[in-house]
């Protein structure tokens, strides 16, 4: 495999394994589901993939909050306490540097994220490029900042504009 395909793997896995993380400790309440009662009182990235793994495979915390069973409840409120997927392990800096030369993995994978369709990519690629100063406006700029100057970019032009939303 090359570095890139290397990189690119390890991205998408560090953002979809930070979306679990993030989504495990808080949806139908804190404690919702069996992972979570299983792996009660323990801490560490070993402990909550295990507890997501086991909440998402035998699907008992979507049958808890559909029934108001297994420590679920539909009407917590959900909540994120994270950091920015775009700021985790210098992926900011790495969309940053694609954008700028208007190319890369670290930009087709944000493209990616963003819900924009493999055929509207390079033109995704061409915009962001030119309008790199407008997204990143300052050199502490936070990843939040990033995607509401992209979304506003993206808003602004015809092809991209109908991706202009929150990613889901």
């Amino acid at each position: 495999m090359t570095h890139k395909l290397v990189r690119n793997a390890f991205v998408i896995g560090l953002l979809s394994t930070a979306g679990a993380l993030a989504h495990a400790d808080q949806a139908g309440g804190n404690g919702c589901g069996w992972g979570n009662m299983l792996f009660e009182g323990k801490n560490g990235l070993f402990p909550h993939l295990l507890a997501t793994t086991t909440n998402g495979t035998s699907g008992n915390a979507t049958f808890g909050l559909t029934s108001g069973t297994n420590g679920c409840d539909s009407k917590a409120h959900l909540g994120y306490g994270g950091r920015s997927w775009l700021a985790m392990n210098n992926m900011l800096d790495t969309i940053a540097e694609d954008m700028a030369q208007g190319q890369g993995e670290a930009l087709n994978a944000y493209a990616t994220l963003l819900g924009i369709d493999p055929a509207d990519r390079a033109h995704f690629a061409q915009v962001t490029h030119q309008n790199f100063a407008t997204i990143f406006t300052t050199p502490d700029v936070t990843g939040e900042q990033v995607l509401s100057n992209t979304l506003n970019v993206m808003s602004s032009d015809p092809q991209l504009a109908r991706y202009a939303k929150m990613p889901s």
